[in-house]
């Protein structure tokens, strides 16, 4: 597996996160809902160089949802939208509408090629004394993902999760490759806002615990106009990025963007110009494998 320190030689990955749980057409009426629109989305997303799609998709109503019926018509048409030139990773979000056994049920139906999970929805912390059961249930759910090929993308959203983390992993619970993790800058800042000071705690986490030189790559997603600075400071420090209306519709200089793409642009506009090259799916499957 590729380290962290040797992205800027082997390109760094863009991901789309293009719609997220919550927002609608009255948000953006580019944000994509339907399956028509994602595949719309994927093809102008991977000419705009992302190599991984983030997908939330919606019940009939357009609320958040992880139902087989509304996932399948989705990947399906990303699918032949853009075959396998994007990785197409399904959310396991909860939105304070599912439980874990749902949250893991669905991956386990559909085997994706990727799926997100948050460590403190499936292993959470307090569970009425069910503490145990429900980091035992989790941890096979994690090696079945690894043993299956299904590559976990681990959320983390602060520097605590990042220690829990790595105690998940140094315990077993986690397994210890075929995953990387994703930080999630400013989700708790003042007007949930980010800014690329907001990776420092991560890191100095990681760093202090040996993760760096983990083979693990991580990832950022940011939310607001400062979500492209915030990509390019983790790029430049050997991360990776995920962009898009999911938690962004602003470009740097403060206009809402026209597109997902055109946010997709805004970060390589910033690091390409140093010489850093983003990388196609087949790099980042190469680089997540076992």
């Amino acid at each position: 597996m590729m380290s962290s320190s040797d992205a800027s030689r082997h390109g760094y990955v863009l991901a789309v996160a293009p719609n997220g749980a919550r927002k609608t057409h009255r948000d953006h009426p580019r944000l994509p809902i339907t399956p028509a629109e994602l595949a719309r989305c994927a093809r102008e997303c991977l000419d705009a160089g992302a190599s991984m799609m983030h997908l939330h998709v919606r019940k009939g109503d357009g609320t958040h949802s992880l139902e087989i019926e509304d996932y399948a018509p989705a990947v399906a048409a990303v699918r032949q939208a853009v075959g396998q030139a994007l990785v197409i990773q399904l959310t396991t979000e909860a939105v304070g509408i599912y439980a874990p056994a749902q949250q893991m049920a669905v991956v386990r139906a559909l085997r994706p090629e990727a799926a997100s999970v948050a460590v403190r929805e499936l292993v959470p912390t307090e569970v009425s004394g069910a503490e145990e059961a429900a980091e035992a249930e989790a941890g096979a759910f994690f090696h079945w993902m690894r043993d299956e090929g299904v590559v976990a993308q681990y959320i983390l959203y602060d520097a605590d999760d990042v220690r829990r983390y790595a105690a998940l992993r140094a315990r077993g619970v986690i397994p210890a490759d075929g995953h990387w993790v994703l930080f999630v800058l400013g989700r708790y800042s003042v007007g949930q806002t980010s800014s690329p000071a907001d990776l420092v705690p991560f890191l100095a986490v990681w760093r202090e615990l040996g993760l760096d030189r983990s083979g693990i790559e991580w990832a950022v997603c940011a939310f607001g106009r400062q979500e492209a600075a915030c990509a390019a400071a983790a790029i430049l420090l050997g991360g990776h990025a995920r962009i898009g209306f999911e938690n962004n519709m602003l470009l740097p200089s403060g206009e809402v963007a026209a597109d997902n793409a055109a946010l997709l642009g805004a970060v390589r506009a910033s690091v390409e110009g140093l010489g850093y090259g983003v990388c196609d799916a087949a790099a980042l499957r190469r680089m997540t494998a076992r």
